[in-house]
């Protein structure tokens, strides 16, 4: 799991405590409740079109080549957000 990921899952973060074998274990684990898990997916799905979007090559349009590729990477985040049900 990237670092992007963790941080957006720290809302759903539960640290905790338990004995395994004797020993005493802490851990961080992320526990998610149905409503959570498809906001989280959801905030997975935005990150992955804005990614797209805020691409340095997609935001130059300085040429008619460079204006089709950056319709065409805002088209892609588009699609993968319908393709999801993301609004």
């Amino acid at each position: 799991m990237n670092e992007r990921i963790k941080e957006l899952a720290k809302a759903y973060l539960v640290h905790e405590r338990y004995t395994r074998y004797g020993e005493i274990v802490e851990e961080d684990l992320y526990e998610f409740y149905p409503d959570e898990l498809e906001k989280f997916a959801q905030l997975i799905v935005e990150e992955c079109a804005t990614a797209i979007t805020e691409d340095a090559l997609a935001k130059d349009c300085g040429t008619f080549m460079m204006d089709s590729y950056a319709k065409g990477m805002r088209y892609s985040a588009h699609l993968i957000k319908e393709h999801f049900g993301v609004e």
